[in-house]
């Protein structure tokens, strides 16, 4: 089953329960156009000021290119200086952590643990 238009982590997890297996959502690229990361902590914001001079990657957990190499800080000041650059790195970093979501959603209903990941998921983003 196709679903177009849902790319938010909770609407996910609720509609692959209900036998989605196919998504189209530009929500990771628009988010990151406005430097709006998806993290496994919920939405994060580079344009806050408590970032100005963090050296943490977007997600901790993420191990995509954007994490492992750019900081909050550097991520922030290229959002704040309006750099083209910022919304390409959140924008990848978006579309690596989805890949990653959906193949950590993958892993949970072939072992059997569906449910506890989305417990878990909606526990930050429901």
């Amino acid at each position: 089953r196709y679903l177009m238009g849902v790319g938010d982590p909770a609407s996910l997890v609720e509609a692959v329960e209900l036998g989605v297996d196919q998504f189209d959502c530009v929500l990771q690229t628009r988010l990151g156009r406005h430097g709006t990361a998806l993290t496994s902590q919920g939405k994060l914001h580079t344009k806050n000021a408590q970032f100005i001079n963090s050296d943490e990657p977007l997600d901790a957990l993420c191990s995509c290119w954007v994490c492992a190499t750019h900081s909050r800080g550097y991520l922030r000041h290229l959002t704040q200086t309006g750099e083209p650059t910022a919304s390409r790195l959140v924008s990848i970093h978006n579309l690596a952590w989805t890949i990653n979501f959906m193949a950590d959603m993958r892993a949970a209903i072939t072992n059997g643990t569906f449910q506890q990941f989305k417990s878990s998921v909606l526990a930050v983003w429901g």
